[in-house]
């Protein structure tokens, strides 16, 4: 699990660890981590050429330090001081007496550099960067160096992922002691590249609970249910799907798919699209309906392509078992429908339908898409899994950490594809997880099964997502599985 936390637990976990260290001894441990990881990309320091953007405080001095080192392995390292009235004194005296240099020019030395590091702003930056710094952050993003941000990329904001002004986009962000959450979720991850965790000795003083989340493969390994020697269709998980309709057939399709290759034992569906479910799916059971008269159930997934259909909304939701609301369903639900529900409640909204739900622009839900997925979850009282280039799962309490998805793919931008997603975190739900372990293993499946179909030439559409699930799941139950989706999940920790 990668566990990101707020700035403020990190600040506090920092000052208890440092008040039991030597001065300094926290800075020496980041800068010589920084420094390590910038040595690992050049490769040949010796010769190397290494330019500092330097802002005030902490960030500057790791920065400052970083650069000291690599002189003395023989890089030519040269700072730009975007403060200079507030540099870190005991960092600059260490580069200048390390061989360093103090660039009077700020474009000179990133002209010819090969390296550069983003010492311009920290974990506490709010707002974009200041207009004298983004001359010098375009001439950086602009020149033929690897940029390495230090912590985080200067511009971004930690705590919330948001990038409200002019930021400078990183190949590599190596961060200190945890992740932050701006790491993990966009738009700010665009911003940080592969993302290096140091270890600094804070993980003991941090809190036992994390702000955010990231599932890994061992963690998925652990939370999927398999069928045992006893196991039957029920024991397994039967899924009740209302989907579809004649101007959207597929949408009921794709959905069953998504849940009977996400391990349902048994798949009912409700709606009009039954002959082409049953010539797809023969060992779909089907009902023309009402969904309470299809059969018994452990989930249901509501929504896909049903068009106006509130009254099959309003009857799912009526039950006793977990439901997932998704497409049309979002669009007909009722708070009201959700009050007093006992059972759990999965919402998969993407930002335009999340954006309607809260009355808001969808830009600024693509914007803020963390304070919007918590926002969600707490007004409609349902745990929320907002889809998008970050996706992100909410419980209504707040108690537990939100979760984002680390699988995401571009390959998932397809007609259909959140139907199959839909089936999936249903199947997940009837099988006995909670709606929060459902939706984010639903996720990361789904953006798995993408990354697997995309690296064997499939012609990516919903139905070959939804083909690649087997797949997906072999992959995380096999110890040895995994290949490139594997390490894309590590993040590069």
């Amino acid at each position: 699990m990668r566990s990101a936390y707020s700035v403020e637990a990190v600040r506090h976990a920092e000052e208890r660890l440092m008040a039991r260290l030597p001065e300094g001894a926290l800075m020496q441990r980041a800068a010589a981590g920084l420094a390590a990881a910038c040595a690992g990309l050049l490769g040949r320091v010796y010769g190397a050429r290494v330019v500092l953007l330097v802002g005030s405080g902490a960030n500057g001095g790791d920065t400052l330090f970083a650069g000291a080192r690599l002189a003395r392995r023989g890089a030519g390292v040269a700072a730009v001081l975007l403060a200079p009235e507030r540099t870190h004194g005991a960092g600059l005296a260490a580069l200048l007496a390390a061989g360093g240099r103090v660039a009077d020019d700020p474009f000179e030395p990133l002209a010819a550099a090969d390296l550069v590091l983003d010492g311009i702003t920290g974990i506490g930056g709010i707002g974009g960067l200041r207009p004298d710094a983004v001359p010098v952050a375009r001439a950086a993003r602009g020149s033929d160096a690897v940029v390495v941000a230090v912590d985080l990329p200067s511009g971004v904001e930690a705590d919330s992922g948001e990038v409200r002004g002019e930021a400078l986009r990183a190949d590599l962000t190596v961060t200190f002691g945890t992740y932050k959450p701006g790491l993990l979720v966009d738009p700010a991850r665009e911003y940080a590249g592969a993302v290096r965790l140091v270890d600094i000795g804070i993980g003991d003083e941090l809190p036992s609970v994390a702000g955010l989340e990231a599932l890994q493969h061992a963690d998925l390994a652990r939370m999927l249910p398999l069928p045992a020697a006893e196991s039957d269709k029920y024991r397994r998980g039967v899924v009740g799907v209302v989907a579809g309709s004649a101007r959207y057939p597929g949408a009921a399709v794709l959905a069953v798919a998504g849940a009977l290759r996400g391990g349902a034992g048994a798949v009912r569906y409700v709606g009009p699209a039954a002959d082409a479910v049953v010539s797809r799916f023969p060992e779909c059971l089907v009902s023309a309906g009402p969904p309470g008269k299809a059969g018994r159930v452990q989930s249901w997934v509501v929504g896909p392509g049903i068009g106006e259909n509130a009254d099959a909304v309003r009857e799912v939701l009526a039950t006793g078992v977990p439901v997932l609301v998704d497409a049309d369903g979002l669009r007909l639900l009722d708070a009201g429908d959700l009050s007093g529900r006992e059972a759990p409640t999965l919402l998969t909204p993407h930002a335009g339908e999340a954006a309607a739900l809260l009355g808001v622009a969808r830009e600024e839900v693509e914007a803020a898409r963390l304070a919007s997925v918590r926002e969600l979850s707490a007004r409609y009282g349902a745990t929320v899994l907002l889809k998008g280039s970050t996706t992100l799962v909410a419980d209504p309490d707040g108690r537990a950490p939100v979760r984002a998805n680390p699988m995401g793919s571009p390959w998932l931008a397809t007609a259909g594809s959140g139907d199959v997603l839909s089936g999936l975190a249903g199947s997940l739900l009837a099988a006995g997880l909670d709606a929060r372990d459902a939706g984010s293993a639903a996720a990361y499946l789904h953006g798995l099964a993408a990354r697997l179909a995309a690296a064997r030439g499939t012609p990516l559409t919903a139905d070959d997502v939804a083909a690649t699930l087997p797949a997906a799941w072999h992959d995380v139950r096999e110890p040895g599985g995994g290949g490139v989706a594997r390490r894309d999940a590590r993040g590069g920790s």
